[in-house]
């Protein structure tokens, strides 16, 4: 068929829209990693019998982030350590956050339930989350190089309603920019 004609060449896209598909398609795995990171963390907390998802709508806000760094340290927290970190845009209330962390009793004799294995995974599921969000970073600079002589393309790609600028990059990295009728193809 590809002697007699009968076969329609593929297109390859060039090296550079290559190279931004690997980048974009990375830190797409990367930002994926993250979520699943930060799922592991909900469900860690969970096995302490801490049900922290119930009552704040981000877990690895500021206030979350505050509350799990304090029970990695102490095992517990406060209604005082709750009135540190409470800010008033939380729709939770100080006394809901406090009860749902005193929810790890699982018996009223009980201790409190995270252990030293809770706290070493939470520091090992942080420590990932950082190191991934780090090569977002360095993704987001080569990402930027790349695109750096399209910026006009890009500004017009985010006037579209529901386009910012990663999706605009994403777009572009999948399509590309090469709009001809004819392209080369192999």
């Amino acid at each position: 068929m590809l002697l007699a004609g009968l076969l329609k060449p593929s297109f390859i896209p060039s090296r550079e829209q290559r190279e931004l598909r690997d980048l974009t398609r990375y830190r797409w795995k990367l930002i994926e990693q993250i979520a699943s990171e930060k799922n592991r963390v909900i469900r860690l907390l969970e096995d302490c019998n801490i049900k922290l998802s119930s009552v704040l709508s981000d877990t690895h806000g500021a206030v979350g982030t505050k509350l799990i760094d304090k029970l990695c340290k102490t095992g517990k927290v406060s209604m005082e350590d709750i009135e540190e970190m409470y800010h008033g845009k939380l729709k939770a209330s100080k006394d809901e956050i406090y009860r749902v962390l005193r929810t790890q009793y699982k018996y009223a004799a009980c201790e409190w339930v995270v252990t030293k294995h809770h706290v070493f995974m939470l520091q090992r599921i942080k420590e990932n989350i950082f190191s991934c969000e780090a090569s977002i970073s360095k993704n987001n600079l080569q990402i930027k190089a790349i695109l750096s002589p399209y910026q006009n393309v890009l500004e017009l790609l985010k006037a579209v309603p529901g386009l910012d600028t990663k999706s605009s990059e994403d777009l572009i990295a999948e399509i590309g920019l090469d709009t001809r009728a004819e392209r080369s193809e192999v």
